[in-house]
């Protein structure tokens, strides 16, 4: 195992399943098939993982390209560990889920302002 420094480390990866994480948070699992000396990375067969809590949906999104500069985090995905703590469901119950917390964070902001309110009285 021979080490190699900066974006040709990357080699070790080609035509693997890896997971990507971006700045933005989001989360693409795709085969990498090409990288430059950018960072930039090519993966083919590729699917934006959205996960609440203990479970996940995979949304298609066919050939994806990723900027280098918006790449955090990239490795391979050991098929046998994947599934071992998430649970997969539909993207309808995951968009279910987004749209309950984002209801409840939206209730307890009000909650948090009245308290202020109430505290400077």
């Amino acid at each position: 195992f021979e080490f190699l420094p900066g974006v040709a480390s990357l080699v070790e990866d080609l035509d693997k399943r890896v997971l990507v994480t971006l700045r933005d948070g989001r989360h693409f699992v795709g085969v990498m098939r090409s990288f430059d000396q950018y960072g930039n990375v090519m993966l083919e067969d590729t699917y934006e993982r959205h996960v609440i809590g203990n479970v996940f949906a995979d949304e298609r999104v066919g050939l994806y390209v990723i900027r280098g500069e918006n790449l955090v985090l990239l490795g391979e995905l050991d098929q046998d560990k994947e599934n071992a703590k998430l649970r997969e469901v539909s993207l309808k119950e995951i968009q279910d889920k987004r749209a309950e917390a984002k209801l409840e964070r939206a209730e307890d902001e009000v909650l948090r302002k009245k308290l202020a309110a109430f505290r400077e009285e």
